[in-house]
């Protein structure tokens, strides 16, 4: 696919002038992310906890909140914190139910099953949740597009206390408290929390209240106790895929350093089933080993291991646990290859449509998501795959940054039962007797006419502008310092030109991945990696003049440490080759 090159403004000679303690190129960096004052830089390089993190009580229902769940502690209410069945809501669910225990709290949990009960609150959950003696509900990662489920349970006299961080529906429900940052009425400065966010700030504000609800009966914990929760928190601030910009940037920092202490026996016996070790753990390790794991137990069956894995104190069972959740995951990934292809048989191979979309019978509802995201990052356009089961059509829909995908559904609500979402994300559930390829057509029409006169085109966003000898060990320890990467805080990108190739071949199964051997403007000889480039071996030659977008970073093997260069993107130069330098030392 074919994409535009987007390079970033060059850093202005005042800026250069004000940090002379900061490299030209560090500082390039940091423009390019829109930081230019000194707090900024500081906040963002070194993350600092007391002064970066932002009281809960902040959130306006907040007091609320944490009085409701105190008094259902001191009273031995049964408490039950419900859940969703990704790894954001199965982390949030152990944050709270962790720390609602820890209290001296009668709590229980309730997670759905994605096949049968589908997203948040249910009517018949809260059946269930009544006839066992349930007098508060405190939902984690969803509920605030649940009016009538909480409308039910007031009925019965249970009250429910939702803590969300999903977007405002038309319809509000009306529980004791909403602590979701991203409504329209809420004061909390950060809006973009992951639901497992929202579920620590609650933790915290709780503690906070210890310090005279230990005179009511509840139990005194350790200052600091809180942070020990921060591993899930960065866990699900990564695969809930949440700006990694303010708070969120912090609470990852301190979770990450939580997380490598390997503190809970789950995630140290989920890293004996990974490539990787608990001491060089990232970002990228969550997101693409820990996440899926965690994600594949709601996917493949029910998310309940996912939530005993995170909380048991028993190693046999971890182990065990551990385990089924990395089969689960690989089963997971031959599942979706397969409806992959099954989808594009319906699609074809140029569609022609806005938004693409696939309706599947018996197809795993906890797939069709990730189908729909491998759709959209095939064609650059919204997609949305529905599968039928027990009876019922539901969906899942993943976009483009220039259509919000939720708000569309909006505009079919007089076919859903429920929906809700992000706006590049998105689940369904379709009423009886609507047929999803004519709610595909309609939504089809309302992307066409969004984007009719919108340029789609995807764009590679370029850091900086580079030659190869700029790349040391000096750069990469400084690229590394702005860690931890996500959503709006991606691992920089640098732009080569005029890059000379010296070897071309393939690595990989089937020769998918792509490894070149260039020189600039010295005679040195540099690696890179292409992932997925390998058609690119039968378009380039030695002695070829290429232009690359690449990534930093390390890669280390038997010992060795060497600087890899990661593409990201190329193609054959139309310029000269760079003459940039920033003079690194």
């Amino acid at each position: 696919m074919n994409r535009k090159w987007n390079i970033r403004p060059t850093v202005p000679g005042n800026l250069l002038e004000k940090f002379p303690e900061l490299e030209p190129i560090l500082l390039q960096l940091l423009f390019a992310r829109g930081i230019q004052e000194q707090p900024e830089i500081d906040a963002f390089l070194e993350p600092d906890y007391p002064r970066d993190v932002h009281d809960p009580f902040l959130f306006r229902d907040m007091r609320i909140a944490v009085e409701r769940i105190a008094r259902a502690i001191t009273a031995k209410e049964r408490i039950v914190v419900y859940g969703d069945y990704d790894a954001d809501g199965v982390c949030a669910s152990a944050v709270l139910v962790g720390t609602l225990k820890a209290l001296g709290g009668n709590v229980d949990v309730y997670i759905p099953f994605r096949e049968t009960e589908g997203y948040g609150l249910n009517i018949a959950a809260v059946d269930e949740l009544h006839n066992t003696g349930t007098t508060l509900i405190v939902t984690v990662d969803c509920g605030t597009t649940n009016a009538p489920e909480v409308a039910h349970a007031r009925e019965y006299g249970i009250d429910v206390i939702v803590t969300d961080h999903h977007d405002e529906p038309s319809v509000m429900p009306s529980p004791v408290a909403l602590v979701n940052p991203e409504l329209s009425r809420e004061t909390y400065p950060e809006k973009h929390l992951s639901g497992t966010g929202v579920a620590y700030k609650v933790a915290c504000a709780l503690l906070t209240h210890t310090s005279y609800g230990a005179k009511l009966g509840m139990t005194a914990l350790p200052t600091g106790w809180e942070k020990w929760l921060l591993d899930l928190v960065a866990i699900a601030t990564v695969t809930d895929m949440v700006p990694m910009l303010g708070e969120n940037r912090v609470l990852t920092s301190f979770g990450l350093s939580v997380l490598k202490k390997g503190r809970r026996i789950g995630i140290r016996a989920l890293f004996t089933t990974m490539r990787s070790t608990l001491e060089e753990t990232d970002e990228e390790v969550i997101g693409f080993q820990i996440g899926p794991r965690l994600n594949a137990a709601g996917r493949m069956q029910h998310a309940s291991t996912a939530f005993e894995l995170l909380t048991t104190t028993d190693r046999d069972e971890a182990m065990k646990l551990a385990a089924e959740l990395s089969q689960k995951n690989t089963e997971r990934q031959k599942i979706t290859e397969s409806i992959v292809q099954e989808a594009l048989q319906q699609i074809g191979d140029s569609p022609t449509g806005a938004l693409l979309y696939a309706v599947g019978t018996d197809w795993p509802a906890g797939v069709v998501g990730l189908v729909a995201g491998k759709l959209v990052e095939r064609f650059n356009r919204p997609a949305l795959v529905f599968t039928k089961a027990h009876g019922r059509y539901t969906g899942s829909g993943r976009s483009i940054d220039a259509f919000d995908i939720t708000a569309a559904l909006k505009q079919t609500a007089d076919m859903l039962d429920r929906f809700g979402g992000h706006p590049q994300a998105c689940g369904l559930s379709v009423k009886d007797g609507v047929d999803p390829r004519v709610l595909g057509v309609k939504l089809e029409d309302i992307a066409r006419r969004a984007l009719d006169h919108a340029d789609v085109t995807p764009t590679v966003d370029i850091d900086a502008e580079v030659v190869l000898d700029d790349i040391n060990w000096k750069l990469v320890e400084d690229v590394q310092r702005l860690a931890p990467f996500g959503i709006d805080a991606e691992r920089p990108r640098f732009l080569a030109r005029g890059v000379r190739v010296v070897a071309v071949d393939t690595v990989g199964k089937e020769g998918k991945h792509l490894r070149l051997h260039v020189s600039h403007a010295t005679s040195e000889i540099r690696k890179t990696i292409g992932f997925r480039f390998g058609t690119w071996v039968e378009r380039l030659k030695p002695g070829d003049s290429v232009d690359l977008v690449f990534e930093v970073g390390v890669n280390e093997w038997n010992g060795n440490r060497e600087i890899e260069l990661k593409l990201v993107d190329l193609d054959h130069s139309a310029e000269p080759e760079s003459t940039a330098y920033y003079q690194y030392g």
